[in-house]
């Protein structure tokens, strides 16, 4: 039987200046902060983390992360993690994983087909 994944009803509110941060390394200034502003007036939907993985491009990091691991600590404890925060990227036709990635692994490793809820811009 698959662990329980729970979840926020809403990205946690210091989300959204790491999102920033992150973005300011791919983006000017300008850009990056818009994204976030959408972010934020974003509505809430939710897409299969194998899903995410395959859009972004992006690795799967192993459970010997630090830090996934405390995020699939906080999945067995039946403690709630925040939603993701992802933009598209028509340019580069993927979406990048602006908050959250570390969660995005820790899901994946105990359901690859797992709905994650995630703000989309």
């Amino acid at each position: 039987m698959t662990k329980a994944i729970l979840w926020l009803d809403a990205p946690e509110p210091h989300n959204y200046p790491a999102a920033l941060s992150y973005l300011r390394l791919i983006y000017d200034e300008r850009t990056a902060a818009g994204m976030v502003r959408r972010l934020r007036s974003a509505r809430m939907t939710a897409f299969k983390s194998k899903d995410i993985f395959r859009a972004s491009g992006l690795s799967l990091l192993g459970v010997s992360n630090s830090h996934v691991e405390r995020d699939r600590a906080k999945i067995k404890r039946g403690r709630r993690l925040s939603p993701l925060l992802l933009v598209r990227d028509a340019a580069l036709g993927k979406v990048v994983v602006a908050d959250g990635y570390h969660r995005l692994c820790a899901v994946y490793s105990f359901d690859e087909d797992a709905l994650v809820p995630c703000k989309i811009a």
